[in-house]
């Protein structure tokens, strides 16, 4: 650790070169700068770095190294985790780096890394293109992608690392480099579910694909009804085109426009069916969601931009998230999810999310670190709520359904729904002959593991 007059020295000349903001304990606007969305993570960072482009980021980490602190990096700060923050360390933060590049022509879109899928989403959708992005428009593109990245499109157009061109970063060494097929090959690798292990993501070039038009039918139901309303959305999605995905998911009926008075604030039990297509074509795939009983619907044509601000997780609130993918859907494990789905902590934000595969996620290139392609399901507990009182009764309710599906799970794991679940989840999410080749490369781009405020690799 440095001298107190090192340090000194050291930050008022990053102070004076970075052209961004530089907030330390004290400063006006410290605290709004390390706040994250999950309230509750509450770290006091050494200093923080708010980089407007990629020669601040250089500064920053050799500041960083200069100094032996740790480095936390900060894109979207949707890290269940809080990954994008740290006590005592230096904090990259790239939210001003938020540029979206599109290229019509060639069907791809450069990224810098602080911004969110919202920046992606409204920047593609004037050209009718799209990519698969996070089910949320407040998610961090860099993280969201660097893990792997599966949202509504991803059983049409892939996970979002297949869909990966290139990747632009500033190592632990302070030195820019860029990845693609064919400059830094293994690296490139690397970052196909590695997430932000082997340095700063400053920009990344996705493919895009033609997306005119955009269909969702979200239909919500008594719970009584929530066992035939996951098996008919299950016969629907198995037979369905690769156009459609959505899910199944008990919640808290919402204080939205569709949702009749008397059921906000109570239980109920929703499918969501997404269509890479027409309003028509999407009402003969929903036709037997329609036919069951339910409370409200809505179906039609929507802008993909706006479905992906559907499920937005207001900042400030409690987060606790699990994830665990599925060798089936069988009708015992469905009867184990409602049964578990019926029990939600109630009134609070949590939902209990069921997700398809298969598609282009099956298909996509199985050499990445990303094990859970093949399974054909995957259920997220969403732990989210407001009250500390509430704390331990959503927490161990997300542990129990994790307990539940244990019979039925690959072993498998989305990292970038987890929190902090030990190094065998680690492992469980990239692949364990993955992780023996990351940990090599991780040795190669980061020997001192400064990189090691996410779902670590430890250096070979």
């Amino acid at each position: 650790m440095a001298s107190p007059s090192k340090a000194g020295a050291a930050l008022a000349a990053l102070r004076e070169d970075l052209v961004g903001d530089v907030f330390a304990p004290g400063d006006v606007g410290y605290d709004e700068a390390r706040a994250v969305f999950n309230a509750l993570i509450d770290r006091r960072p050494a200093v923080i770095a708010q980089c407007v482009d990629e020669a601040d980021v250089v500064r920053a980490v050799r500041f960083g190294r200069e100094l032996d602190l740790k480095i936390a990096v900060r894109g979207g700060g949707h890290s269940v985790a809080g990954m994008a923050v740290n006590d005592g360390g230096l904090v990259v933060d790239l939210r001003h780096m938020r540029a979206v590049s599109v290229d019509p022509a060639a069907e791809a879109v450069r990224i810098a890394g602080g911004a969110t899928m919202s920046d992606l989403d409204r920047a593609t959708e004037p050209y009718g293109l799209a990519t698969t992005g996070g089910r949320a428009s407040t998610t961090g593109v860099g993280g969201f992608v660097l893990g792997g990245g599966t949202g509504w499109l991803d059983r049409w157009c892939g996970l979002a690392v297949d869909n990966l061109l290139g990747v632009e970063l500033v190592t632990a060494d302070g030195e820019r480099v860029h990845a693609s097929a064919d400059e830094n090959p293994e690296l490139f690798w690397g970052l196909h579910g590695g997430g932000g292990n082997f340095g700063v993501v400053t920009a990344l070039t996705l493919k895009l694909h033609e997306l005119p038009v955009f269909s969702v039918a979200f239909v919500m139901y008594l719970p009584a009804f929530g066992r035939e309303v996951v098996r008919t959305y299950r016969e629907i999605i198995t037979a369905a085109p690769v156009e459609a995905s959505g899910m199944a998911v008990y919640v808290t009926g919402p204080p939205a426009d569709f949702v009749p008075p008397q059921l906000v604030g109570r239980l109920m039990c929703g499918a969501l069916l997404t269509y890479a297509g027409p309003e028509e074509d999407l009402r003969k795939l929903a036709e037997p969601l329609l036919a069951l009983p339910h409370e409200a619907e809505v179906v039609g044509a929507m802008p993909y931009a706006e479905v992906q601000c559907l499920l937005d997780d207001p900042p400030g609130l409690r987060n606790y998230w699990s994830a665990d993918y599925l060798t089936g859907l069988p009708d015992d494990l469905v009867d184990v999810y409602c049964a578990r789905g019926e029990a939600i902590p109630v009134p609070t934000g949590v939902q209990y999310v069921l997700l398809p595969q298969g598609g282009a996620i099956a298909d996509g290139p199985h050499e990445y670190p990303v094990p859970y392609r093949d399974a054909p399901w995957a259920v997220h507990p969403f732990g989210i709520w407001q009250d500390p009182a509430d704390d331990e009764r959503c927490l161990q309710w997300v542990r129990d359904v994790r307990d539940d599906v244990r019979p039925w799970s690959t072993g498998a794991v989305y990292l970038n729904f987890i929190g902090d679940e030990g190094p065998e989840r680690v492992v469980a999410g990239m692949g364990a002959e993955n992780t023996r080749r990351l940990a090599e490369l991780k040795r190669r781009y980061d020997r001192d593991n400064v990189f090691r405020f996410n779902h670590n690799i430890r250096p070979a």
